[in-house]
């Protein structure tokens, strides 16, 4: 099942379309987790760390170019032309501080280099930049990986059974409606996330990224999230002292909007490997870690993958082995597929139009019927 490849015939392209909604095998796999490791190669578990700053060395110049460009010739430009200017800043700024945001979350993972100090460092430096409190989110996260699929454990992006639903969603599901759940998910859902736990895991009191008496987090982890927390009260400190100097308009046209634009891409990024008619759910009746790492999919956003240093096209690989660096993890996905096979799940349909699709065929989970009492949960829209 492959991401484009030479379609020769409008048949092979009907087939194509058909299998991207085609459920993926619930059933344990015929493989280990042991056979997947040995199928890679053994140098795409080698960390590099000059590679691994010579992205970020990367990202940080553009930044730098981009800044520069529109600190010093915007305000030289005839009125009509800014209006397209800062746009093409904004986006521009956006996507590449998004690999930024990309990197830092490799390093939570542990994939920048061998040596965990630099790897927290680099992280907690550039997520705290990006207003993310690094070790917070660095231990949700590392939950969400370890209990990716579990309807009882996951971390975030738990899916709601339809007796769940609350009452405005048969108001929702039309055009208008998926229109405005869009809007304010990729404007909203992430700082709501942090603050509120707004589509993460239940707990039994409230659960925030900034608090360290947070059940989120061990009686190990509260030092960490005061860090984080002192991390983003730092940028959020440099921050107001530039909009004192420069204006808060200044601050918003040049930080602020691209910030907006990497909290949306956080977002669609992460809903779409988790969001798709073909991939199942589980209870703790079937799950296990190899199924829930496999019930993900990997996209494809044109350009933009190399932007976002492959997380986009290689996140299943990502679930299986989270600490293989980004520059492998092609190389490490190609080589996994064949023995994947049918468990392996890609839709290359262009984003904006599967985020579209899944947004309107996924709106709630249940058991197929006739399933027999098996945990296997499945994505549903019938209101």
């Amino acid at each position: 099942m492959g991401a484009g490849g030479n379609m020769s015939s409008p048949t092979t392209k009907n087939e194509q379309k058909k299998s991207h909604l085609e459920r993926v095998p619930s059933s344990k796999p015929p493989f280990t987790l042991g056979d997947v490791k040995k199928a890679i190669p053994p140098h795409c578990f080698q960390r590099s760390l000059i590679r691994s700053f010579s992205y970020l060395i990367q990202d940080l110049i553009l930044v730098s170019i981009f800044y520069y460009i529109a600190n010093t010739s915007f305000r030289l430009l005839p009125s009509p032309l800014t209006y397209l200017a800062w746009p093409a800043y904004w986006i521009a700024q956006g996507c590449v501080c998004t690999g930024i945001w990309v990197i830092g979350h490799e390093c939570g993972h542990h994939g920048f280099s061998d040596y965990q100090w630099v790897d927290d460092t680099v992280g907690f430096i550039f997520h705290s930049a990006l207003l993310t409190p690094y070790f917070a989110w660095k231990h949700s996260h590392r939950r969400h990986h370890a209990n990716t699929g579990s309807l009882e454990n996951d971390e975030v992006y738990i899916p709601r059974f339809k007796s769940k639903l609350r009452w405005y969603y048969k108001y929702l599901n039309n055009p208008l409606g998926r229109v405005f759940v869009l809007a304010f998910t990729l404007t909203f859902a992430w700082p709501l996330y942090l603050m509120f736990n707004i589509s993460g895991k239940k707990y039994e009191r409230f659960a925030c990224h900034y608090d360290p008496n947070s059940p989120i987090y061990s009686n190990r982890e509260k030092l960490q999230i005061y860090i984080s927390d002192a991390g983003v009260i730092a940028a959020t400190y440099v921050l107001y002292h530039v909009a004192m100097t420069q204006g808060l308009t200044w601050v918003l046209c040049i930080y602020g909007v691209p910030l907006l634009i990497v909290n949306g891409f956080i977002v669609l990024i992460t809903l779409m490997h988790h969001t798709h008619a073909s991939l199942p759910h589980y209870d703790s009746s079937e799950w296990d870690y190899l199924r829930g790492a496999l019930a993900t999919v990997d996209r494809d956003y044109g350009v933009l993958n190399k932007v976002f240093h492959n997380v986009t096209d290689t996140h299943v690989l990502h679930h299986i082995f989270s600490y293989i660096s980004h520059y492998h993890a092609m190389e490490a996905t190609n080589a996994i597929k064949p023995l994947l096979g049918e468990y392996y799940q890609v839709d290359d349909t262009p984003i904006l139009k599967a985020m579209w699709r899944d947004t309107k065929e996924c709106i709630y989970v249940e058991k197929d019927e006739g399933s027999q009492g098996r945990g296997v949960y499945w994505y549903k829209n019938k209101l």
